[in-house]
């Protein structure tokens, strides 16, 4: 999602303006009414699924929209708009067929036209839609996205109205996870066209199809709710009327907001996480996520230098840093995070370590002391300061303080924090208005590919600009095998460069905690993609 950072931020709110969001709300632990009152860590950006970039939006999105298939409890693919699904024996072929009692919330079908609208207005190169990668591999998807072919040819057709077919140009290994990504649900066209530039921009600017839908977002506003779709075609399995939803910012304050029965769900500080650990309610959400640092090479050409990379990592102590942060984040020595993806009965990222990544993801100030010293004499400097921009939330902000102390203190660098709003953050990646970034990535599906691609040279995502031509054909090469074995050997190895030239740093892989009220079921949480579906929760 994303740039789908995980660390979330928001504009400052006071407290009591969230008592007065959240007051004149019971709680449904008290209600039992089919209502929960729900809190994001992050203001929603858009919910312009070809634009969004961040968790917070396409959280949204997967709630208020739904696509071919949706995902269930521990990320198993279940079927949504479409009702079968056949595939040719070289799996290049996906044929759709949908169902035909689904409605927009404006009493439309939605038909397969509208996937196919949908699909390329994405790759369109005038959407600059920041995912548009995400289709490789979907016939010509790379050529229109490089503006050398048109979106009409992308490889996509509606055969009738509640008839699909996708061509590849390759075998997709994880295409029916992508299925369930907010990224490929349909659109309407009609409604995008009228709305113009002001679609996605606030609640009364969207069109829905899913289990909810959204009210009282205004594009800036940080409390808003979902309501149950009366159009939606499976109307009977949502349980709730609506889901209140505010933005907090400071995990003290949901803390007191949720032991007073103003929230159903609390974000745990480090505090917090230590003291309620087991008791009632206390929840742990494993994400499949990694927090890193970013280098801009191409506006501090310092960057460049590998030793300098390296020894930034190497003076990083990711023990000590997580048990500031608290929690159950655990310390990153791998671009992928571990438990999201299993090769062979072992984790992936058990192939990806050996002692070429442990050495440099290892704390050594000794060794990072040396590799810096290296640095300087070959950049010509007596000393290196740079600005680590951050989000503004109170885990964000530990962190690059974090950071920023070890720098000075092993290094003896001059580093400054700037922590500001998340949605300004990302516009400053976007821009190449940094030097460096602390920032983070969710897994869309549980692949490595979901992280290894932002990394290549080209990549929307890439923003710090590294570029490696072995990592590519690595990364390339995992893409065009029909061997299992061989595209996760491959994947390896690419990734192992990426950490042996520390293209990027990780930090931590984030595991929130939580506080969610007993009474509150079956809300799914998957790990990777968008994080939280409502379609089947409720208040018992």
């Amino acid at each position: 999602m994303k740039k789908r950072a995980f660390l979330a931020s928001s504009t400052f709110l006071a407290a009591a303006a969230l008592l007065t969001a959240c007051s004149s709300n019971k709680s449904s632990s008290s209600s039992k009414s089919q209502s929960i009152s729900w809190m994001n860590t992050a203001e929603i950006n858009t919910l312009d699924a070809s634009k969004a970039t961040d968790q917070a939006s396409y959280e949204q999105i997967n709630n208020i929209e739904e696509g071919l298939y949706l995902l269930g409890k521990n990320a198993k693919v279940q079927n949504a708009l479409a009702t079968k699904t056949t595939t040719s024996k070289d799996g290049k072929t996906w044929t759709f067929t949908l169902r035909k009692n689904a409605k927009w919330s404006n009493g439309d079908p939605v038909t397969a036209q509208d996937f196919v609208y949908s699909w390329r207005r994405t790759v369109d190169p005038k959407t600059a839609s920041e995912y548009s990668y995400l289709f490789s591999g979907i016939t010509n998807a790379d050529q229109i996205v490089a503006g050398k072919k048109k979106p009409a040819t992308l490889g996509i057709k509606a055969d009738g109205k509640y008839k699909l077919t996708v061509t590849l140009e390759k075998r997709i290994p994880y295409f029916k996870l992508l299925m369930a990504f907010p990224l490929f649900f349909p659109q309407n066209q009609k409604f995008i066209e009228k709305a113009g530039s002001k679609y996605g921009t606030s609640s009364k600017y969207m069109i829905y199809n899913g289990p909810f839908v959204q009210k009282g977002w205004t594009g800036s506003n940080l409390s808003w709710k979902l309501v149950k779709n009366k159009n939606y075609w499976d109307k009977k399995s949502v349980k709730l009327d609506n889901v209140k939803f505010s933005v907090q910012k400071t995990p003290a304050t949901d803390y007191n907001l949720y032991q007073s029965g103003k929230l159903d769900a609390a974000f745990l500080d480090a505090s917090a996480t230590r003291s309620l650990k087991g008791k009632t309610g206390y929840t742990q959400r494993k994400m499949s996520s990694t927090q890193y640092l970013s280098y801009n090479l191409k506006k501090r050409k310092e960057f460049q230098n590998v030793y300098l990379r390296q020894a930034i990592s190497l003076a990083i102590n990711r023990k000590e840093l997580v048990k500031t942060l608290g929690g159950a984040a655990t310390t990153a020595d791998t671009f992928d995070p571990d438990g999201m993806t299993t090769v062979g009965g072992k984790d992936y990222t058990d192939t990806v370590r050996n002692a070429d990544t442990k050495k440099h993801d290892t704390y050594n100030v000794a060794l990072a002391k040396q590799l810096y010293k290296k640095a300087l004499k070959q950049l010509g400097k007596k000393s290196i300061s740079f600005t680590l921009l951050g989000d503004d939330d109170d885990t964000a902000k530990k962190a690059a303080e974090f950071v920023q102390s070890q720098l000075e203190t092993n290094l003896k660098m001059d580093v400054s924090v700037q922590s500001i709003p998340k949605k300004t953050r990302l516009n400053r990646m976007m821009s190449g208005n940094f030097d460096v970034v602390s920032t983070g990535w969710n897994a869309d599906f549980s692949d490595p590919i979901s992280f290894l691609d932002l990394q290549v040279t080209g990549n929307s995502y890439n923003y710090g600009k590294w570029s490696n031509k072995t990592y590519d054909k690595y990364v390339a090469a995992s893409k065009t095998t029909s061997s299992t074995s061989e595209r996760f050997s491959d994947m390896a190895k690419a990734e192992q460069v990426l950490l042996e030239q520390q293209g990027v740093t990780p930090l931590y892989h984030p595991i929130e905690a939580w506080m969610v009220k007993p009474n509150i079921k079956g809300v799914i949480y998957n790990g990777a993609g968008a994080n939280y579906s409502f379609k089947y929760a409720y208040v018992k």
